[in-house]
């Protein structure tokens, strides 16, 4: 079965973005891929004064959601929609990862849990997500025709117990929608995507933005798709890419008889019970 990251170098231009998404998608679905992963921010990466409007417009009238299902739905791909934000009652938004179906329909939604607050020594110089974000409160696995699916956001990737916890709900198929900075993703996101992929032995796919967005923001891309031996089966480099590679679940399952790493575990996770 053939699962594809879309790498993307977004902007400020929605009607862009969406054109962009829409090639690379029908890119992957003519071959073959069964599993589509969008990067984080996907239709609108980098500017703040519209953030808050199609937060708002998302929270009433869904546009990006809908436009995702219908993508879904002509394509006939399972379509891990990178990030929307939609408006949260506290004034920020929820970065909200919908998942749709074959046929176009609401398979599961994640909003985004662990908020990018850092300092890393580029030129963007501080980044602080929850001025604008609001953490989500619970992690994500969903049912596909696939297997399980699990789905977590960029930042997540450093916090192994959220992994963890979709292994133990029996997960079998990571999907990252990510941002990474240029700086810690050339230092850290292969390292992290192939780690949680070994933990959980399942296959991971990293949907990563990857260029020059403007003179203070750049992303590291390098998206990937690795199996949960921790070989890259397919890699980018920066810019616009469908990264396309073979699943073979079959593999997987062998590698998870012959090492029961879940049932070998002494230790079990829970996600928080409130804010």
């Amino acid at each position: 079965m053939k699962l594809a990251a879309i790498q993307m170098v977004s902007g400020a231009n929605i009607d862009n973005n969406l054109a962009v998404a829409e090639r690379l998608i029908a890119q992957a679905r003519a071959d073959d891929a069964r599993l589509v992963v969008l990067p984080e921010s996907f239709a609108l990466f980098g500017d703040s004064t519209q953030l808050k409007p199609l937060a708002a417009r998302e929270r009433s009238q869904g546009y990006l959601q809908s436009w995702l299902a219908a993508q879904a739905r002509s394509q006939q791909v399972i379509l891990v929609g990178g990030t929307v934000p939609v408006a949260s009652d506290d004034g920020r938004a929820w970065a909200t990862c919908f998942v749709h179906g074959e046929d176009g329909a609401l398979l599961g939604r994640y909003q985004k849990m662990h908020l990018f607050d850092a300092a890393v020594g580029d030129a963007q110089g501080r980044y602080c997500e929850s001025r604008d974000y609001r953490p989500g409160l619970a992690p994500c696995v969903v049912d596909t025709s696939l297997g399980r699916l699990g789905v977590a956001v960029c930042y997540d990737l450093r916090f192994a117990a959220q992994f963890q916890w979709m292994q133990e709900q029996g997960a079998e198929l990571l999907a990252v929608p990510s941002a990474f900075t240029r700086k810690t993703g050339l230092a850290h996101w292969s390292l992290l995507l192939r780690a949680r992929a070994v933990e959980t032995q399942c296959v991971a796919v990293g949907a990563n933005q990857g260029g020059l967005h403007s003179r203070q923001r750049m992303t590291s891309g390098c998206s990937a798709v690795v199996d949960g031996w921790g070989k890259v089966l397919a890699e980018a480099g920066y810019g616009e890419a469908v990264v396309m590679a073979d699943w073979n679940v079959t593999h997987q399952r062998e590698w998870r008889r012959s090492m029961p790493v879940a049932d070998h575990a002494r230790f079990t996770v829970a996600p928080p019970t409130d804010q």
